[in-house]
């Protein structure tokens, strides 16, 4: 497959599994009016609004808010001119604003980007990746995260832990309401089993609601991987670059779940109960596919 079937097809999955979050918090919501009938009508929009207030705020203020979280220092050209010079070629080549470039001092080698629009785009290194990789290879990761800068992937994300944490927020609530004896609509004429039905969506709703999250996190790392050839035609030093990640077992200082997503390789997704729940693909699936496209030349 090559680079710009591998973009489309990843973008129809992502549409596919937003749309998926949205039936989801559909079918929440209707569950929550089934079980408990017209009481909980105030409370969809109360943890909507959270949700939207939480998320969001994150969204706007995201470049400051993950460097606070990083230890990110942000620097200027004559730092590093080389670095910059890097980056100003992919900018060059994809047709992306320069964005905020930042360092991370740590042994780690990774790399991450973050920012609610190209405008307002930051991307970070750590020490670490600066030391161990070449030209090519950091040209591979730098494409990678002006892809996901480029693609709108903070938005996307938004969006994702949105209908996500309100969906979180109503269970949590509603299953309170159960256990502590909430009003349970006892004048309606639902059947026992649409009943026990609808509680069982409401307990298993947030484990769903994680797991397509993760699942949109790791089609918007693969569409990264892709849109990153596209600007520089050329996935081996991307693929030179994944497997020097893949080698390395050191792990970033910081690691919260908040950012763990951002970085270029999670540093939780090793400790996740399931590769469902991991927020990107198998390394080593990514170096396999940048290997095929180098075969058959992208």
């Amino acid at each position: 497959m090559n680079f710009r079937a591998l973009q489309a097809a990843n973008r129809r999955k992502t549409t596919g599994l937003l749309i998926a979050m949205a039936i989801l918090m559909w079918v929440v919501a209707y569950s929550a009016l089934t079980y408990f009938g017209g009481a909980t009508s105030a409370i969809i929009p109360v943890a909507v609004g959270i949700s939207l207030i939480s998320v969001w705020g994150a969204y706007y203020g995201s470049d400051k808010l993950v460097i606070k979280m990083t230890g990110a220092r942000l620097i200027t050209e004559s730092e590093n001119p080389k670095l910059f010079g890097l980056v100003q070629e992919v900018c060059i080549a994809s047709g992306l604003p320069m964005p905020k470039v930042a360092i991370v001092d740590d042994p780690a080698p990774n790399a991450f980007a973050t920012g609610r629009n190209p405008d307002n785009a930051l991307i970070a290194f750590t020490t670490g990746i600066l030391d161990v990789m070449d030209r090519d290879e950091l040209q591979g990761v730098i494409a990678h995260e002006m892809a996901h800068v480029g693609n709108r992937d903070t938005l996307v994300s938004a969006v994702a832990a949105t209908t996500a944490g309100a969906i979180a927020i109503l269970s949590d609530i509603l299953m309170r309401m159960a256990f502590f004896g909430g009003n349970r609509n006892r004048n309606n004429n639902n059947s026992p089993l649409l009943l026990v039905f609808s509680l069982l969506i409401l307990i298993l709703a947030p484990i769903a609601a994680l797991l397509l999250k993760s699942a949109i996190s790791r089609k918007r790392e693969s569409l990264a991987d892709a849109t990153a050839v596209d600007f520089t035609r050329n996935p081996t030093g991307l693929r030179a670059a994944l497997e020097i990640l893949a080698r390395d077992s050191t792990v970033v200082k910081q690691r919260s779940n908040a950012v763990a997503h951002i970085w270029i390789e999670s540093p939780l997704d090793a400790k996740a109960a399931s590769k469902l729940f991991a927020t990107h693909p198998p390394i080593e699936e990514r170096i396999a596919i940048l290997r095929s496209m180098e075969s058959k030349g992208s």
